[in-house]
C-alpha cells in the first residue's frame, strides 16, 4: 500500500435526460481501460466541487454546474489512497460531447452497473442503479 498522502478527487457525476457522460480510462495510467465519471486531483485550495467542474471541462469540454455531494468515499488502493468526492452535475449548455475528448459518451442510467468502473466507484453505481428502478 502506499504511504504517500490521501490525494483528495473531485468527480462530475453529470446527468442529462437520464444519461451519464462516462469516459474510459487511458491505458497508461492505473486503473487504465476502466469506465470513469470526469474528474482528477483537487488543485492546492481548490474545493472538491470546483475540481469536479473544471475536471469536467477539462476532459470533456462540456460546462456543468453542481447540483449536490451525492457520496463521498476514502479507498486504498496499491497505488494511492483517495478520498473521493462524487458530485452530481448537469450541463450548462447542449449536452453534446466532441469526439476531441477522450471517448465519453452518455449511457443510460440502465447500462451503468454493466460498465467496469474502478472498486471505489461502486457504492455510486449503486445508488445511481438503485435510484433509477
Amino acid at each position: 500500500m502506499s504511504t504517500s498522502a490521501v490525494k483528495r478527487i473531485g468527480i462530475a457525476v453529470v446527468e442529462h435526460a437520464d444519461r451519464y457522460l462516462v469516459g474510459i480510462r487511458g491505458l497508461d495510467v492505473p486503473l487504465g481501460g476502466y469506465a470513469e465519471f470526469p474528474g482528477g486531483k483537487c488543485l492546492p485550495n481548490e474545493s472538491p466541487e470546483d475540481c469536479a467542474v473544471r475536471e469536467c471541462r477539462e476532459e470533456s469540454g462540456l460546462l456543468v454546474t453542481v447540483d449536490r455531494l451525492l457520496l463521498r468515499r476514502e479507498h486504498s488502493y496499491p497505488h494511492a489512497t483517495v478520498d473521493l468526492h462524487f458530485v452530481l452535475c448537469h450541463p450548462t449548455e447542449a449536452a453534446s460531447v466532441s469526439d476531441e475528448h477522450r471517448g465519453f459518451r452518455w449511457v443510460p442510467h440502465e447500462q451503468l452497473a454493466s460498465l467496469k468502473f474502478p472498486e471505489a466507484n461502486e457504492p455510486l453505481i449503486q445508488m445511481l442503479t438503485d435510484k433509477a428502478s
